[in-house]
């Protein structure tokens, strides 16, 4: 399969993977011919990229890092959760976690059984699923990844658990801030900027009232927008101050707000949005959670055209573990004409030579 963005899509072309709303509902099945109509439809829908099947990538294929039918439930569990703390109240300091908070931890320990069993680097451009609220699969997305590096750097059982559901729940003060606000298309005035930025000490309020929800839970809501600087918010803390998983959590959590699409912009590809966390290395965020969070991830996704630095040009067909910068490519043309027969070069051993720009 080719990933390409659905702004250079032409009519005729095979979707290579099923798109689904938030219920696990198909909206367009795999292997559908796409029209002018439908292509229209997935840009209205925000989405920025996907995947199709073209003879010249037959053989690329792309793994989610967990499987569908577990997206789906945990999405459920998450939206229930939520919908559930919005109807209680923040000043609620009810048992309302005592039905849900089983589900949350039975999700968590779930995900972290199949991506043990997951040998591939992580990718979540695989994972198309419609919402109408952000804020549901951003909570899984951020959890994924979060237990990534939690994996990656030898995090116990317990500390997956308490790191998995902070991660889950980090954005449910959200649900107490008027959702037009959260949606909105434009650019936020300060007023509400300082509305949302609030979602934090709500988060954490309403959580460390609930007696079934550990207080590293709750700190996960209250710290995941502390920076290591001291230039963050809500208490604007620096390094010595954050917990460990805050500083875990506000990497994974910016880099799903970057790559995932947006009502107010597109989403980046996982080479640019790691960019970001590289730039406020040691200022904002932690180097070494950067690195190991980088040696999880599928840097250049498997099915994404590439050029490299000595012209030629490409499309990922697999991942090098622990080399996720450089994966192994299929050429497919030579000083701008297409070669007879394509075939691969592993940039795990071509040392020489770098991926210098990218094409979808």
């Amino acid at each position: 399969m080719r990933l390409v963005s659905t702004k250079s899509l032409k009519p005729g072309v095979m979707l290579g993977q099923t798109i689904y709303n938030e219920r696990g509902q198909v909206l367009l099945q795999k292997g559908l011919n796409l029209t002018e109509r439908l292509i229209r439809r997935l840009t209205e829908r925000g989405i920025t990229y996907v995947y199709i099947e073209d003879e010249l990538t037959n053989d690329i294929h792309i793994e989610s890092p967990i499987s569908d039918t577990l997206r789906i439930e945990a999405t459920e569990v998450i939206k229930g959760t939520f919908t559930d703390m919005r109807n209680s109240g923040i000043m609620d300091n009810s048992y309302i976690l005592d039905k849900r908070g089983e589900k949350l931890t039975n999700v968590v320990q779930r995900i972290v059984d199949e991506m043990r069993n997951n040998s591939g680097t992580l990718s979540l451009l695989a994972d198309i699923f419609v919402t109408d609220n952000y804020i549901f699969q951003h909570s899984l997305n951020v959890t994924i990844y979060t237990l990534a590096i939690g994996l990656e750097m030898g995090m116990t059982t317990k500390q997956l658990s308490e790191i998995g559901t902070g991660a889950m729940l980090h954005d449910i003060g959200k649900v107490f801030i008027d959702q037009d606000i959260l949606q909105k298309p434009g650019n936020l005035t300060e007023e509400e900027y300082e509305t949302v930025k609030n979602h934090t000490k709500l988060g954490y309020d309403f959580l460390r009232k609930q007696l079934e929800v550990p207080l590293l839970v709750a700190h996960c809501a209250y710290q995941h927008h502390e920076r290591l600087d001291g230039t963050g918010y809500p208490r604007g803390i620096k390094e010595e101050e954050l917990h460990p998983y805050a500083k875990l959590l506000g990497i994974a959590d910016v880099f799903d707000a970057v790559t995932s699409n947006r009502v107010y912009r597109d989403a980046m590809l996982p080479h640019e949005g790691l960019e970001i966390l590289y730039a406020g290395s040691a200022k904002l965020f932690d180097i070494n959670i950067i690195e190991a969070f980088k040696k999880s991830v599928a840097v250049y996704p498997n099915g994404l055209t590439v050029q490299l630095s000595d012209n030629r040009t490409g499309i990922v067909s697999r991942q090098n573990k622990f080399l996720c910068d450089r994966p192994v490519i299929k050429i497919h043309r030579e000083d701008d004409k297409e070669v007879t027969k394509p075939y691969e070069i592993d940039l795990g051993r071509a040392l020489n030579l770098t991926i210098t720009s990218i094409s979808a």
